[in-house]
């Protein structure tokens, strides 16, 4: 028995290193990091160097478990800067986008594989969301710097998304069990669509109100806190599952409330979160890779990868386009939304369930989105770079790295205190004066500690600490940054030339013929894109005023914007942006109103 346990210990080991070691190899090729970690499941499977792993009841415990950690660690992750800027579309998207992509799904999958409209809904719904843990991996690991709204509105839905696809699939595999019809089920599904959904917030709201109380009360030792906050996502998970709720949506909404408010020792329980997550990331894909066998794939491959890109091209375009109509996307921005239905563990997860309750074809349901999901880790997730950068999505950056290290503060302090690693060519190094806001306290300077006060000037290679408000270390930040190596395509995205943001637009008409529609001349240029933007901007935004382009270059913390950049007659959209597809409301109205004149 000890033998078999140290073996397994060596086994489980060894896999997550190779797991390790194999992304360090697959980032200079931009491989998704989360495809190598299920790739080195298979390879190390039945079909593969032998080890034998048939257990579906273990497989879908060790990724419930992952899961819930992971969207813990997302929910605490999300600011709520961010939930302001996308919550009603991401929400939309989580809800009514996973309805409308499991039902169109259903459709391909009933002609492709003959099922019954239950049969063909409980595959839908097992494929209909997006992965929280590939779409947070690929845009923040993965280093994209996206524009704001759009990174936001794909956090937000992958975060939140989850819960809707676990309920749809566990309803319909009772209803599937219980030999239920279609009429019967719809009724069931809106129950428990109410139940889950509300025990979920409820539950998960009073969560993370009980575990921020709870962790600044307490006087423990610093290593045992992230373990209490780990430890109690976990009981909230579980007590709300038991009680008829959603725990996953549960643990999201706790890490969300938790995250967004004062904790001790946050940078900790930042690090532990990070740390647990990379290993349930992990841990999750090797076992699900572990428990697939590709010899059974042949049979049911074609129909498939036909599926999966039904999914890719059409069924999550659609759904993506439907549920963003009401609001002010760009269609660039909305076929991001669209190319971003990245397919994950969550979709390999539900289709164990059918396995572990004996469900007609359960071995069918799991190849199935087996194979979509490695399909759509390889279009998308191996594109997603491109696809930004063609789009015009990415935002060049306007400073270089930052080396800078934010420490704890004992009790609830305002302030945060920052260490930054003074860069040869930065401002601060050349002279520049650190703001009177800012406090800075110490310098330390080959090994040796001075005060600021009586260290001089600040030189290349110092360590200067310094207390700051939070929403103004992004200010530092620019001080203490390495010079910014600027994209040849900076001038196309924030325009080739600068104006001052408190001039008219009166001005900005005389000297470039510009139309501010019914804006007041006297109205200064910052105000008048504020207002137009619907009171808060975020870098590259643009307003068009004619024959000419207004693009946000620089915000202050509030959103107004402190620097404007102008493109002169702006290049006719082409491409997509042409295309009547992705057109949101105020689009398609314009568009009517054109073609009535005409």
């Amino acid at each position: 028995m000890l033998h078999l346990l140290n073996i397994s210990i060596l086994t489980g080991a060894v896999l997550v290193a190779a797991a390790i070691f194999s992304s360090l190899a697959a980032r200079r090729f931009g491989a998704p990091l989360l495809l190598i970690f299920l790739l080195v499941g298979l390879v190390a499977g039945e079909d593969g160097l032998g080890l034998e792993f048939d257990n579906a009841d273990l497989a879908y415990s060790i990724g419930t478990v992952a899961l819930a950690i992971i969207l813990f660690d997302s929910g605490f992750g999300t600011r709520l800067s961010t939930i302001r800027q996308a919550a009603l579309p991401a929400f939309v998207l989580a809800t009514v986008g996973v309805l409308l992509t499991a039902g169109l799904t259903a459709l391909a999958a009933a002609f492709l594989f003959g099922f019954g409209w239950l049969e063909a809904l409980l595959l839908g719904a097992i494929v209909s969301s997006t992965d929280a843990a590939a779409v947070f991996f690929l845009l923040r690991v993965g280093g994209i710097r996206l524009r704001e709204r759009v990174r936001s509105t794909l956090e937000i839905e992958s975060g939140s998304n989850d819960p809707m696809a676990v309920f749809l699939t566990v309803t319909l595999v009772e209803l599937i069990g219980a030999r239920s019809g279609l009429a019967d089920a719809t009724g069931a599904l809106l129950g428990a669509f109410v139940l889950q959904m509300g025990l979920g917030l409820v539950l998960g709201a009073l969560g993370g109100v009980l575990l921020v109380r709870i962790i600044n009360r307490l006087d423990m030792d610093p290593g045992l806190y992230p373990i209490l906050a780990l430890a109690a996502a976990l009981v909230l998970f579980a007590l709300t599952s038991l009680l008829g709720g959603s725990g996953f949506l549960a643990v999201y909404v706790a890490g969300l409330y938790a995250g967004n408010k004062r904790l001790k020792n946050l940078a900790s329980l930042q690090r532990f979160q990070e740390g647990m997550t990379w290993l349930a990331q992990i841990v999750m894909f090797l076992v699900l890779g572990l428990l697939a066998t590709p010899s059974e794939f042949p049979a049911i491959v074609l129909p498939a990868i036909a599926l999966a890109v039904f999914l890719i091209f059409v069924a999550r375009p659609v759904a993506v386009w439907l549920c963003l109509l009401p609001f002010r996307f760009p269609r660039s921005e909305s076929a991001f939304v669209a190319w971003v239905g990245l397919r994950g563990a969550v979709s390999i997860l539900l289709a164990i369930l059918p396995l572990a309750e004996a469900i007609p074809d359960g071995q069918l349901y799991f190849n199935v989105a087996f194979v979509m999901v490695l399909v759509s880790l390889v279009v998308q997730g191996w594109t997603i770079r491109p696809m930004a950068k063609r789009l015009g999505l990415i935002v060049p950056p306007r400073i270089g790295p930052v080396d800078k290290v934010e420490l704890d503060l004992p009790g609830r302090s305002t302030h945060e205190l920052v260490v930054y690693h003074v860069a040869a060519d930065s401002p601060v190094a050349r002279g520049g004066r650190i703001p009177r806001w800012a406090r800075p306290s110490l310098v330390v300077r080959k090994g040796q500690s001075h005060r600021y006060a009586y260290a001089g000037r600040v030189e290349p290679g110092d360590h200067v600490y310094i207390f700051a408000a939070p929403r103004y270390v992004p200010l530092l930040d620019r001080l203490f940054a390495n010079p910014a190596t600027l994209d040849p395509e900076d001038e196309h995205f924030f325009g080739a030339f600068f104006v001052d943001p408190q001039h008219t637009v009166g001005e900005l008409q005389m000297a470039y013929g510009a139309d501010p529609g019914a804006a007041p001349p006297s109205t200064p240029i910052g105000q008048f894109i504020a207002e137009r933007l619907g009171g808060r901007a975020e870098i590259g935004d643009r307003v068009s005023c004619g024959t000419i382009d207004l693009i946000v270059r620089e915000i202050d913390p509030d959103g107004r914007p402190t620097g404007v950049g102008i493109v002169i007659e702006p290049e006719p959209e082409e491409g997509l942006a042409r295309s009547p597809l992705l057109r949101n409301l105020v689009e398609i109205a314009a568009m009517v109103r054109q073609r009535i004149r005409r």
